[in-house]
């Protein structure tokens, strides 16, 4: 170097390749960069594919389900929504009408529910579990329901409706029990 920042002439060529080896040696890290991360967004998109796909196919237990809303304990997450006479998170109202009444109402307003299915019991048998999916991601949550007489007359619903994978349902089971309770009063229960 001659003066301060000037290459002397002989060595131009060498400093020019210099320069231009140390852009070459960015680009490349900076690719590297780059397909790392690609690689990355790339196995969260499996991961995210991969899990959508085993909420959809994942089998059903109807003995693991097919739970007494009236015995069950409550869990430990919240997740879930306890509809009982006693010890729930809600007595729910009572129905002019008998249990098997109630039941069979209730019955077929969640299976005119798109993406609920029956999967264990029956109203003959005065027990029922339901499995309910989700519109986008058709996460699973399990409704299992008993009807009981009311104390002077008329019925009650037993519901315990929970979710299957994660720990909060942002209130989407109490939500989907209140909308059927209002769709068996408005039917004239």
């Amino acid at each position: 170097m001659t003066r301060a920042g000037h290459i002397c002439p002989a060595r131009r060529p060498v400093a020019f390749l210099c320069q231009k080896y140390i852009i070459l040696r960015k680009d490349v890290e900076m690719r590297v960069i780059l397909f790392g991360l690609e690689a990355l967004v790339g196995i969260c998109v499996l991961a995210a594919l991969g899990f959508a796909v085993w909420v959809r196919i994942a089998p059903t237990d109807p003995a693991q389900w097919h739970v007494d809303p009236l015995t069950v304990s409550a869990p430990s997450f919240s997740g879930y929504y306890l509809m009982r006479p006693e010890g729930g998170q809600s007595t729910g109202p009572v129905f002019d009408m008998s249990p098997a009444e109630l039941l069979a109402a209730f019955d077929r307003i969640a299976l005119n529910t798109p993406h609920v299915e029956r999967i264990a019991g029956s109203v003959d048998d005065g027990f029922v579990t339901y499995v309910a999916r989700s519109d986008l991601w058709r996460f699973p949550d399990y409704i299992s329901v008993r009807t009981v007489p009311a104390e002077d007359s008329g019925a009650r619903l037993a519901v315990y409706s929970r979710l299957r994978f994660g720990s909060s349902d942002m209130g989407a089971n109490r939500a989907r029990l209140e909308d059927w309770i209002g769709q068996i009063r408005s039917a004239g229960a």
